[in-house]
């Protein structure tokens, strides 16, 4: 199956300083593919790289290298822009319009009749929650709010390919889940869904393959399970009736340990420790309730230094 989209060796450098005489690299020869169908997840620390990518998508800004296609064309292909969707970083319309008339305004701009706006129209402020503030003017939206209209007008023409910028930007935690149903319900119906985000939970919820970039640099690429194998994998060892002489018994093997209402929770600092815990665990009167394994958690292995080191 070929991509949806393509990007090779994609590189972005920018002239800065007061005379305009240094270079400042904002991409470094980034790679990657996503399929027809997909959630793709495009993660990174502020200032890593995600919207000059996108934007370099969307025709806004032009790398200095490599190339990119959507579709399996070109970037500026115009029936294939007519495929696509995009809901930017921080939305801007204007405030004036009512939630309705913007809508209207972009289905026109995309070609659609009346009947088809008014019907598109329709469906988009339901799915986004909004039939109530249909009428209202922007400049009276929460900050909320203007993203889920930015989201029903990247979505208004049923598009094949929807780019998605922080789009849990400014949403309650309603909001948000809202936003990871309308994604979930996208590829569903076979449609494909670049977004990037900085709330990893929704990453792990969501995608089903993910990039991270790090100083304009792809560090990861793959699933979530291919990033994560190999990593971090140690032993957590639950117990109750616990006392203070088991937690210190405990307490040379554990990397971490904290009480829940379901027992004591000991992180080993190795796997290899188990038999020894257990020992001291019985030893001090404790019970075991299980022992489980853990792997690292995306936002471990997001933060990390080592991160620098290629997943793919």
């Amino acid at each position: 199956m070929p991509p949806v989209v393509e990007i090779e060796h994609l590189s972005m450098e920018y002239v800065t300083g007061f005379w305009r005489n240094k270079r400042a690299k904002s991409l470094v020869d980034v790679s990657l593919e996503v399929y027809e169908g997909e959630v793709f997840g495009f993660l990174g620390h502020n200032g890593a790289g995600k919207t000059t990518t996108l934007k370099i998508l969307m025709r806004i800004v032009y790398p200095t290298g490599g190339t990119a296609r959507i579709l399996g064309r070109p970037l500026d292909d115009l029936t294939m822009r007519r495929r696509i969707g995009y809901l930017p970083e921080t939305p801007y319309f204007y405030d004036y319009l009512t939630g309705r008339e913007l809508l209207d305004y972009f289905g026109r701009l995309c070609g659609l009749d009346a009947d088809q706006r008014a019907q598109r129209i329709r469906d988009m402020l339901a799915l986004v929650s909004l039939q109530h503030a249909a009428d209202r003017p922007l400049r009276k939206y929460s900050k909320g709010m203007l993203q889920r209209i930015g989201i029903a007008q990247a979505l208004l023409h049923d598009p094949d390919v929807v780019f998605l910028d922080e789009p849990m930007t400014g949403l309650d935690p309603i909001g948000r889940r809202e936003v990871r149903d309308i994604i979930a319900g996208l590829r569903d119906r076979g449609k494909t869904v670049f977004f990037s985000t900085h709330i990893l939970s929704d990453v792990e919820a969501l995608c089903d393959r993910i990039a991270i970039l790090k100083q304009g640099r792809r560090v990861a690429y793959g699933t979530l399970a291919e990033i994560q194998a190999g990593r971090s994998v140690t032993l957590e060892i639950v117990a109750t009736e616990t006392t203070p002489e088991t937690v210190q018994a405990l307490e040379p093997y554990a990397a971490r340990l904290r009480q829940t209402a379901a027992g004591l929770h000991c992180e080993l600092k190795s796997a290899s420790q188990v038999s020894d815990a257990v020992a001291a665990l019985h030893h001090h009167g404790g019970r075991l309730v299980s022992i489980t394994p853990i792997k690292s958690a995306l936002e471990e292995f997001f933060i990390r230094d080592e991160a620098v080191n290629e997943v793919a």
